[in-house]
């Protein structure tokens, strides 16, 4: 079977070994402002295409899937330059910055037909995966409260240019990074119908945000109730804990360790913690660019598509507006 071609924008979260050993698809173009880093990558993934303009990668006849993996205030941009350019899309989390933003995108993919999938790496991670098929299962029973956090030290990482810490376009990290738990959540729990949040600033003082945010949520159906913790001067080693609180049973999972904890009425017939064994991919990229392969190679959708996308950003907008305001904030969901 012939493989899809794959051009990425952006090579320090996109590096092409990622997906190595797919049967699904291969680089033939790569892009990044390193042009020492873009001639390695190149070098080492045998690119036929190697550019520090992304328009390169857009046009190039040959490539099938744009993966954009730059800093998040350009993925609109290239993404809708893609797509508008004939390109499938993979874009790494967040989707994009602003609602706005999130409009363009959407209407974008609607108007090209394209398949576009949103690199919410959680979805993809085995230890969630295991979670959310036992709590199908009903193994928990009814959900009534989920909390994960995204907890990470960006002390000595502002990002190339600095573009964590731009006091332009402001990257408030509970949508770049937080956006990770919150979309975990929603996947598990549903859409949040409303949040409130409070932040401060105790550790990356010298930031233009808050490095440390608490969002509590009302999911849209059965009652639910959610937090997430974001903090980034965190001084610990990088998990994403979360724990699922069902009216039979707990599992507490992470992203990071090789088995998640499983409490059970229905199973145990007790309360005690099992441990269920799974792989650690914490960072599954092959996962995600197989997903968007095999939905285009299959013409079937795409799962966690664009507007999936738009609505964890607005999500993790409306905990970013509640902590300035100190008002619950309705979470749009309709895109």
């Amino acid at each position: 079977m012939k493989r899809l071609k794959v051009g990425t924008i952006g090579l320090r979260a996109g590096h092409p070994r990622q997906w190595e050993g797919s049967s699904l698809v291969e680089t033939y173009g790569v892009c990044d402002t390193d042009e020492a880093l873009l001639r390695s990558v190149a070098r080492e993934c045998g690119a036929q295409v190697a550019s520090t303009d992304y328009r390169d990668l857009v046009s190039c006849p040959e490539i099938d899937i744009v993966f954009v993996a730059s800093p998040d205030q350009w993925h609109c941009e290239q993404a809708c330059a893609a797509l508008r350019a004939g390109k499938h899309v993979l874009c790494e989390k967040p989707m994009v910055m602003t609602l706005e933003e999130c409009e363009l995108v959407v209407r974008t993919v609607d108007e090209t037909g394209a398949k576009f999938l949103v690199g919410q790496v959680c979805r993809f991670a085995p230890g969630f995966v295991m979670a959310k098929r036992l709590i199908v299962e009903g193994l928990i029973g009814d959900l009534f409260f989920l909390e994960s956090e995204y907890a990470h030290d960006y002390t000595h990482i502002k990002g190339v240019g600095g573009w964590r810490v731009d006091p332009v376009r402001v990257r408030h990290p509970f949508l770049g990074g937080a956006c990770h738990a919150v979309d975990l959540l929603r996947w598990i729990g549903g859409d949040v119908a409303e949040v409130f949040a409070y932040a401060n600033r105790k550790v990356l003082t010298d930031w233009p945000v808050d490095d440390c945010t608490i969002a509590t949520m009302k999911f849209a159906r059965g009652g639910v109730l959610g937090k997430v913790f974001c903090g980034i001067g965190v001084k610990r080693p990088y998990t994403m804990r979360s724990v699922f609180y069902g009216t039979r049973g707990t599992i507490i999972a992470d992203n990071t360790s090789p088995e998640i904890q499983v409490a059970s009425e229905k199973a145990f017939g007790h309360q005690r913690f099992a441990a269920v064994p799974v792989d650690v991919a914490s960072h599954n990229k092959r996962a995600e660019m197989d997903a968007l392969a095999r939905a285009i190679l299959d013409h079937t959708e795409v799962e966690l598509d664009e507007r999936e996308g738009a609505r964890t950003v607005a999500t993790c907008l409306a905990a970013v507006e509640s902590a300035a305001t100190g008002k619950p904030v309705a979470v749009r969901n309709q895109w």
